[in-house]
């Protein structure tokens, strides 16, 4: 399970970037993150995820907060 650094929230939109271990981003959306707790998420917050794909690239899906 990958884990990384959330780099940027554009929460009025619903959505956010993050950096991985490796360096590689992720795009993400509110959809996608563990129990509806987007909004308690930070920009540099360490999370875990699950890769996905899309037509534009990585996607993370159930993005969840690190203990």
């Amino acid at each position: 399970m990958p884990s990384g650094i959330i780099k940027r929230l554009v929460r009025d939109r619903g959505f956010g970037f993050i950096r991985d271990d490796a360096g590689q981003e992720w795009f993400f959306h509110r959809s996608t993150v563990a129990q509806g707790a987007f909004d308690e998420l930070a920009e540099g917050q360490r999370v875990s995820f699950d890769e996905e794909t899309s037509a534009k690239g990585p996607r993370a899906g159930n993005v969840r907060a690190d203990a």
